[in-house]
């Protein structure tokens, strides 16, 4: 991945862990199981940067809580869902100008560490 351009700033969380029903079988919709979360955002920074204001600056803790919400109220039946779902939240918030997200399933194949799926969306820079 490229170095954020002049101005911009890369957030990035890692290992979001939550408990959620994902799955295509009865099992596995009906039974919360741990996903594991990582997006990465870029957004115009430099009035934050330079002023050194909060309010200016992207509110990575209120994304977050809002993909916390979604993910434990809601249950999917595919990883491609929910990383969409989760995608869209992200990018409702204005100052995003692009966000890449990836969704794991830990213990979703016998013999993987998990199964993971990865969606990307950008909006042109302002």
């Amino acid at each position: 991945m490229s170095p954020p351009a002049a101005g911009h700033a890369r957030i990035q969380v890692k290992n979001l862990r939550l408990r959620t029903c994902v799955g295509i079988n009865e099992q596995e919709f009906n039974n919360r199981q741990d996903v594991v979360i990582n997006f990465t955002l870029d957004y115009v920074a430099q009035e934050a940067i330079e002023n050194e204001r909060i309010d200016q600056a992207l509110n990575y803790r209120l994304l977050t809580k809002s993909l916390i919400r979604h993910v434990e109220r809601n249950r999917f039946g595919l990883l491609e869902r929910m990383a969409q779902e989760l995608l869209d939240l992200l990018m409702h918030a204005p100052q995003v100008l692009s966000a890449v997200i990836e969704v794991d399933k830990p213990h979703a194949l016998r013999f993987a560490d998990s199964v993971s799926v990865t969606l990307a969306a950008s909006r042109p820079a302002r």
